[in-house]
């Protein structure tokens, strides 16, 4: 039997502490038998048992040839856990749940780690310490501290006990039915990564939900995610936004991906959904478990009231749907259905007389040419709400297309909530959080047509290019400390990448002879390990068209420490200017930046994240997802930009991160990016040391 079995479809539970009136012990044999959970066996010293349950006294006690104990669950003091586990991986206990606190969150890490290393020695798996417990209701099984929850399709996965258990007291006034719930606290053993392992496999789970503080190793996370996220809904709130606590950075990149913006670039990646809290989390749950998926992104609004209308229409067009205008054919049918006071765009507003004809005739009309439908009501205190909600429900069993309704205003919409919950359709509290949920569902269709012609993509270019290796092989950087940047810049054109023509100077004729050859305008900088911010201390000189200015430049640079020279480069006009770059993720590891480069880099901080590596069609989406992406298609008469090129520098880039694993942080600023292709015109690198300390210097 497997943990996943062994924890949520045991054969025997039995539950280790006091049964004394008041005690955790008997708070869960109590919440096991009065859940339908009949095989309970207590263990404790004094052999106590209640409601028929039988005692033992450890679990060598227990009769041989009775039916084993697959699931045990903890409830003793700290300094007697190890020897519970002991005793219970001695008896062929497979997992165990350690209600039992006082371990690493009290500042005890070693007596946390002489559990795991009992349990180990007898292949037991521990759930905690410091948790709430497990639920499968499934299975009848309710050994927790928290509240019974309604049965349904969702898993929920908590971090947080307490948080979990205000989940579960939520659930039925929420409408969100719970398959399974897992309070892994501590996570000493068992973690965050193994529950999405173990419920992807699980037929009775439609949508998993977790709620995250930490995450112990963030590429396990994201493979877990990802695999998860590829079958069913994933959707994760993860507290501490807060890059308060992120260390300080020498580079544009570092500085500008913090610790919370990567996790939400990898949560994208994977293709999981990130809630801001509990309450769209219930929102999201409901959407994905009622309504069948989104297909597109034209979106219907059907509504008695203009003014929500109006609000949900202006969040549908900020989270990517679109309220387009009906066509002149279904516009010219719904005005032969509604009176001439009623508006027939999108908003389509049958006003207050609104019948339930009305809201079932115009709702599968015009879901014959929309992806999706809202269907809003305010209801007054002299109608009833309940016909209006079944012209609804017949309108969602009609089409079969997905329906949210937000019948909204309280005590007057009460009575269309069951008929909504009977027909499976949605209600949400206001029309926005109801585009929003839609909007979601969109977003996951999307992803998982992308994720598809990805793999047929990938999988065309490896199959015609045989050099493509799925194993990055990892060397060392040629160099003890950081390289100057005329060094790191032929380095990677050794390596294959596009990078400026320049001149690497050491004296002042030297950067007159530099400047005839270019015979053009040329840009100055310079070569300092002490200058940390070139254009800080004016160490930046541009448009300088002569040899004479070129030596004056020499000169102003050296007086203000360019110790090592001064790099020559030719001045790109009408350029787009593009950042990328690598940093290293505390979580994630590496994590490579695409954003717009120059002045912009850090006034605009038009930025997209991935963990590194990434495939093209990664890259090419990291690209499009800037705010300035619309210069490089050309602005003002000049040539679109190459951005293929530019793909291939990311993909690159990207790769960069695990063939070289001393590189701490890479920036590539700017990039210049023309018709003709990419130019790298700047490289600050970065590199752990060879004792994995970083270095200092730039």
């Amino acid at each position: 039997m497997s943990w996943a079995n062994a924890l949520f479809r045991p054969r025997c539970v039995a539950v280790v502490g006091s049964v004394s009136e008041g005690k955790i012990g008997r708070v869960l044999i109590d919440q096991l038998l009065h859940g339908g959970f009949s095989d309970v066996v207590a263990v404790n010293p004094k052999r106590q048992g209640i409601d028929g349950v039988r005692a033992v006294s450890s679990f060598g006690d227990l009769p041989v040839g009775s039916r084993p104990v697959d699931l045990a669950v903890v409830a003793t003091p700290a300094a007697t856990v190890v020897d519970v586990l002991e005793d219970a991986g001695r008896a062929g206990v497979q997992v165990a749940v350690i209600i039992t606190a006082g371990f690493a969150e009290a500042g005890h890490p070693a007596a946390e780690d002489r559990l795991v290393r009992a349990a180990s020695q007898h292949g037991l798996r521990l759930i905690g310490p410091n948790c709430a417990g497990i639920v499968n209701t499934k299975w009848n099984l309710f050994p927790t501290l928290e509240t019974r929850p309604p049965s349904g399709d969702v898993a929920f996965v908590s971090q947080s006990g307490a948080l979990g258990g205000a989940v579960l007291s939520w659930a039925e006034e929420q409408g969100v039915g719970f398959s399974k719930f897992v309070s892994y606290g501590n996570g000493a053993d068992l973690t965050d990564v193994d529950f999405l392992e173990a419920l992807r496999e699980d037929e009775e789970t439609r949508v998993v939900a977790l709620y995250i503080e930490t995450i112990s190793d963030g590429r396990a996370f994201l493979r877990a995610a990802a695999d998860l996220a590829a079958v069913k809904p994933l959707i994760v709130i993860k507290s501490g936004r807060s890059d308060s606590g992120s260390r300080a950075t020498l580079s544009h990149t570092g500085s500008m991906a913090g610790a919370d913006a990567v996790f939400d670039a990898a949560l994208r990646q994977s293709g999981a959904i990130r809630a801001a809290g509990i309450e769209e989390m219930f929102d999201l749950c409901r959407g994905f478990t009622m309504l069948p998926a989104v297909e597109g992104r034209r979106l219907a609004i059907v509504t008695n009231s203009g003014g929500p209308a109006v609000l949900a229409a202006d969040r549908a067009e900020t989270s990517g749907l679109r309220v387009d205008p009906p066509t002149d054919g279904l516009r010219d049918r719904l005005k032969d259905r509604l009176e001439p006071f009623c508006s027939t765009g999108n908003p389509i507003d049958l006003t207050v007389q609104a019948t339930k004809d009305d809201y079932r005739d115009v709702l599968i009309d015009v879901l014959d040419e929309y992806d999706a439908a809202l269907a809003l009501n305010v209801n007054t205190p002299y109608l009833d709400s309940a016909p209006l909600a079944c012209g609804v429900a017949e309108a969602a069993r009609a089409t079969g297309k997905p329906v949210a309704a937000s019948f909204m205003a309280g005590v007057p919409a009460r009575a269309a909530l069951p008929v909504l919950r009977a027909a499976g359709v949605p209600n949400f509290a206001t029309g926005e959080r109801a585009v929003q949920v839609l909007a979601a569902l969109a977003q996951r269709a999307t992803c998982l047509a992308l994720a598809k012609a990805e793999r047929v993509s990938e999988a065309t270019i490896a199959s015609a290019d045989s050099t493509m290796q799925p194993h990055i092989s990892s060397r060392l950087l040629p160099w003890e400390g950081n390289p100057l940047e005329p060094e790191a810049m032929e380095w990677l054109e050794t390596l294959g990448f596009p990078v400026i023509e320049r001149r690497w100077v050491r004296a002042a004729d030297e950067a007159a002879t530099a400047a005839r050859t270019f015979g053009r305008s040329i840009a100055m900088k310079a070569v300092s390990r002490s200058i940390l911010h070139k254009t800080d201390v004016g160490g930046v000189i541009l448009d300088v068209s002569s040899p004479d200015e070129a030596i004056g430049g020499f000169e102003r640079l050296r007086a203000i420490g360019a110790d090592d020279g001064v790099l020559i480069t030719p001045m790109f006009r009408h350029a787009v200017e593009i950042l990328v770059g690598l940093s290293t993720d505390l979580q994630f590891g590496p994590v490579i930046a695409v954003g717009s480069g120059g002045i912009l880099t850090e006034t605009m901080r038009d930025l997209s994240l991935r963990v590194a590596p990434v495939s093209r069609t990664e890259a090419r989406r990291m690209i499009d997802e800037l705010h300035g992406r619309p210069l490089l298609d050309g602005t003002r008469g000049l040539p679109p930009c190459d951005v293929d090129a530019l793909t291939d520098v990311v993909v690159r880039v990207s790769r960069l991160a695990l063939e070289y694993p001393d590189i701490r942080e890479l920036d590539l600023n700017p990039i210049f990016c023309t018709e003709g292709g990419c130019a790298i015109a700047d490289v600050r690198l970065l590199r752990f040391s060879q004792d994995n300390q970083e270095e200092d210097s730039p």
